[in-house]
């Protein structure tokens, strides 16, 4: 639907791009009933446009009972009435691509809500139907059928499995779901699965759509000829290595992505998508490649300390990845399931943040001023290598985790299914401050459906806005001018003496400069284009990114 001159013209435009990650509920609420909509996003267009970005991905928007944030979906070709329209969709889509900004969406194809029409069918048409060939039923162990037929434990605990009332009231068959109850897996050996989402891709490509996030990417294909697991947790149970894994990282998931692959080529350009895939680092590249999806995410600076050796070890291996593969690189500091890096650099190395947000983030000292140095320093830093860098909404206002929200306002299941074991990611999700001041900081004019923090103005954009040396000024200044600086996705490299620093240049001369230390160090030759923090003389100040032309 949306057809701007801009979009036919560079193919590979998502290789080293910004894509700026928005959480919808969050985001800016037009109308006023506490949720982010369509509208408040259409409101803020100028303001993404002044950051430079070149695509935007919004999480999902479908309808649903948010039993997981949004990712339990009861329709994928639609709108939460809640959120928007069609209309409003397509209204989005025209104005981002009037500012030559691209859009991907979130597509959820490991499980659908449980109260998405295909799985309502199943319930009505009982054991043996098609209806149910859809997901993954299976009859429970014992006389009666009432043990659970195996002992998989779910990401959102206890159990992998759920037990059904079949259509005459008796207790039934059982279904899997990798995550919460309210999200069944679906059965990807069935063709009408298959062929329904080729039919989702193509409604949202149809209406302008760049680009797809695919969530649990790794996870749609299974094997449960060998019976079915029983993995005691599936965070301490690693996906086995060489694909052969019953539940994760199957050869045969590229099979589907082969085949979307020629749905995104029927456009142009090609619509391309990010595999959000927990496999391990080898097999990335098949998700990345573009026979299949075109990138996959590495995660890998999410759970780095702030460290020079950890940090050119991670990028090292990365580039060597994504050469081998024929990808581009993505680079990740933050997003919608993660603690905000500027607090995981504020607080003190190898610090437990389950622990740290259960106790509201009293056990352990948070370094406000160290965690918005060093964010700043690692976030040009990213922005200087070649790939492409995904931004989450407020980063670039400098939000730390929110960790004292009142327990009975949460909603991340990933905490009240996990009672003293797992910490809610409503901490990162809160919604954003636009204004210094009002009862949601400018948010919506009827409040916020997670409470935010009483001093959250004076991270507000306003705030940021009349500070020339902001979070927010920084962002727009790297990001606007890494736009004239890119060039082959190439870097070399600088040794230093120093083992606090970390020096690198791509092929046109641009250097990236970062002192992990405390203390300030030389700075090398060359014009200086722009810093994190402010220079001392010749000096570059600890926790500090500067980049230069030689």
């Amino acid at each position: 639907m949306s057809d701007y001159k801009f979009i036919a013209g560079d193919k590979k435009w998502w290789r080293q791009a910004v894509v700026y990650q928005i959480y919808p509920r969050s985001f800016a609420d037009l109308n006023g009933d506490g949720i982010g909509d369509l509208a408040g996003m259409i409101d803020r267009v100028t303001y993404l446009k002044s950051l430079s970005i070149d695509a935007v991905w919004l999480s999902p928007f479908y309808p649903s009972e948010l039993a997981d944030g949004g990712y339990d979906v009861a329709d994928y070709r639609n709108v939460d009435p809640r959120i928007g329209t069609l209309e409003e969709f397509d209204k989005l889509i025209e104005e981002l691509h009037k500012v030559e900004i691209r859009v991907f969406v979130d597509i959820v194809p490991n499980h659908s809500s449980d109260q998405h029409e295909w799985f309502q069918a199943a319930l009505k048409a009982g054991r043996g139907s098609a209806e149910r060939e859809r997901y993954i039923f299976h009859d429970g162990i014992g006389e009666n059928g009432d043990i659970r037929p195996s002992e998989l434990v779910s990401h959102f605990g206890p159990t992998g499995w759920t037990r059904v009332t079949e259509p005459d009231g008796t207790p039934g068959q059982w279904y899997l779901h990798l995550f919460a109850p309210e999200q069944p897996d679906f059965n990807w050996d069935n063709q009408e699965v298959r062929d329904d989402f080729i039919k989702t891709l193509r409604f949202w490509s149809d209406r302008g759509v760049d680009g797809f996030r695919i969530d649990v990417a790794h996870a749609l294909t299974k094997d449960f000829s060998d019976g079915l697991p029983a993995r005691n947790t599936m965070d301490i149970d690693p996906t086995k290595p060489d694909g052969s894994d019953p539940l994760f990282d199957r050869d045969e998931v590229h099979e589907i992505y082969r085949e979307w692959r020629k749905v995104f080529n029927e456009y142009d350009p090609p619509r391309v998508a990010v595999a959000e895939a927990s496999a391990p680092a080898h097999r990335l590249g098949a998700y990345a490649s573009e026979e299949t999806l075109g990138q996959a995410f590495n995660f890998d600076l999410l759970h780095a300390d702030w460290n020079t050796k950890r940090f050119k070890h991670l990028i090292s291996n990365s580039m060597k990845r994504a050469e081998k593969s024929g990808s581009s690189n993505t680079w990740v500091l933050s997003n919608h399931d993660v603690v905000r890096h500027p607090t995981r650099y504020g607080l003190p190395d190898k610090t437990d943040l389950v622990k740290w947000y259960i106790s509201e983030g009293k056990s352990a000292p948070l370094d406000a001023k160290q965690g918005i140095d060093r964010a700043r320093a690692s976030t040009m830093l990213i922005l200087a290598l070649p790939g492409s860098t995904y931004l989450y909404q407020g980063e670039e206002i400098g939000l730390f985790e929110v960790a004292d929200t009142p327990r009975e306002a949460m909603q991340d299941p990933q905490w009240f299914r996990n009672p003293g074991k797992a910490r809610s990611r409503d901490g990162c999700r809160i919604p954003l401050p636009w204004t210094t001041t009002g009862s949601s900081f400018g948010f919506g004019p009827g409040g916020s459906h997670l409470p935010m923090p009483a001093d959250f103005g004076k991270y507000s954009v306003e705030a940021n806005e009349a500070d020339t040396n902001s979070v927010l000024n920084l962002y727009r200044t790297a990001i606007a001018m890494r736009r004239g600086l890119q060039c082959h996705e190439e870097i070399n490299f600088i040794f230093n003496r120093n083992r606090s620093v970390l020096h690198f240049a791509r092929p046109n001369g641009w250097q990236s400069f970062t002192n992990f230390g405390k203390s300030p160090v030389k700075l090398p030759k060359g014009k200086v284009l722009l810093s994190s923090q402010p220079l001392v003389g010749s000096q570059v100040p600890g926790e500090t990114t500067v980049w230069l032309q030689a």
